[in-house]
């Protein structure tokens, strides 16, 4: 757990940013041919038999999103409240995520719930309170960037690493540790988080983000350490990503270097249509945005 007591302001980023700076410097290292490539490009998904037996997660499911205040998270909620389904939405501070509020007012199906994922006697606490309701999708979206002026060699800022850990896998991990009873007894039974190309070790072409692309990769090794554990149970576990999306990842001068870059809306859904696909069969997959195979 981070203590963040002492901690100067500039010292950790704010988890609501992935900062100004970390999109520039994407942009100026991945050049306009592959910051291109990054941006959506989609294709029909070429479905297999194996794909074509998955049951969408819609009416009458139970997801548990967190990060829903804004954002992907914030899709997420709404266009799986649109398919039917009951939705756990969590925030760090719901008193001010008026969107997701005002969403929630206009559903019944959505509850909105405090929680950060640093908190793990938070987290067990919440988990308490939903002891005896089954989770068909445990949906790990809330994450941080950390800020690009800390992951600059030479000025590496240690303490801004433990923080994106904590938040980055640290939190997916202990939400999948509280909630694996509930995640059993529902019929989909599926854990998913949300990760980043950016922690694909065998894509990376250049030096930049230390701190978030180490994250993602850790996340990445400890979802798919968690799929083979719990595949005997039946129980599914996958990661996905969005691809380039115009969230305050990227800040909106940034954007435009982009080609294609998508909005929230287009992001989800086709994240969504992704975790339908999972099965136990394909569990520990890492779907890109286009239905292809991230590489390690």
């Amino acid at each position: 757990m981070i203590d963040r007591k002492d901690k100067k302001p500039e010292a950790v980023a704010d988890r609501r940013d992935f900062i100004t700076g970390a999109a520039g410097l994407a942009v100026a290292a991945l050049g306009a041919s592959q910051a291109q490539a990054g941006a959506h490009q989609r294709a029909p998904i070429k479905l297999t038999a194996e794909d074509k037996t998955a049951k969408p997660i819609g009416e009458g499911a139970v997801i548990l999103v967190t990060g829903a205040n804004r954002g992907l998270g914030l899709e997420f909620t709404r266009q799986y409240a649109e398919r039917g389904a009951r939705i756990i939405a969590t925030a760090r501070k719901p008193e001010k995520a008026d969107v997701l509020n005002a969403l929630a007012a206009d559903n019944k199906n959505i509850t909105v719930e405090q929680l950060d994922v640093t908190d793990h006697a938070g987290i067990d606490a919440l988990a308490a309170r939903y002891v005896d309701q089954p989770i068909d999708l445990l949906l790990n979206n809330a994450g941080i960037g950390g800020n690009s002026s800390n992951q600059i060699f030479g000025r590496l800022n240690f303490e801004t690493f433990e923080q994106v850990m904590a938040v980055n896998v640290q939190g997916p991990m202990k939400m999948c540790e509280a909630f694996r009873k509930n995640v059993r007894a529902s019929d989909h039974k599926k854990m998913v988080a949300v990760s980043s190309s950016q922690g694909s070790i065998a894509s990376v072409g250049s030096p930049m983000l230390y701190w978030y692309r180490a994250s993602k990769a850790a996340l990445n090794m400890c979802m798919v350490n968690l799929a083979a554990q719990l595949q005997r149970r039946k129980v599914i576990v996958g990661l996905v990503t969005p691809g380039a999306t115009a969230t305050d990842f990227i800040p909106e001068q940034f954007r435009k270097a982009i080609k294609s870059i998508q909005e929230p809306p287009v992001a989800a859904a086709d994240m969504i249509r992704n975790i339908d696909r999972f099965t136990v069969a394909n569990t520990g997959t890492f779907f890109n945005y286009d239905g292809t195979i991230v590489p390690w």
